[in-house]
């Protein structure tokens, strides 16, 4: 079984910065591929990024290429999402989300094996 929990999320300035945090429980953390996502109070759930198993592939949505950027540590089960430049319109609960394959996570209908509870951040103007 394999548990995720995000941490970091809270309420920024326009222009600041956050640095979220998704703890793996299991044992077979680098055997999975990771995401962040969000999803804002009355819209769909929404891919931000993703990472493969090893950390040498990522993949950004172009809603925050440049911005933000994914890392994961795999002796730390730890999988981060650093985020600069934040605007209002980031303002959303984030979450992070494991399978085994980054196809998975980076398509719709984004059928992760594994989803965190959730951390929200709140972006004011």
């Amino acid at each position: 079984q394999v548990q995720l929990v995000e941490s970091g999320g809270g309420l920024v300035q326009t222009g600041g910065s956050l640095r979220l945090s998704c703890a793996v429980s299991g044992r077979t953390f680098s055997s999975y591929a990771m995401g962040w996502f969000r999803q804002a109070p009355g819209k769909e759930r929404e891919l931000l990024a993703a990472v493969s198993w090893s950390g040498n592939n990522t993949y950004y949505e172009d809603s925050v290429r440049g911005r933000f950027t994914i890392s994961r540590d795999n002796a730390k089960k730890t999988v981060y999402l650093q985020m600069n430049s934040l605007k209002p319109e980031d303002t959303a609960v984030y979450y992070c989300a494991a399978d085994r394959t980054i196809v998975v996570i980076i398509s719709p209908p984004y059928a992760c094996d594994y989803w965190g509870q959730g951390t929200p951040v709140t972006v004011s103007s």
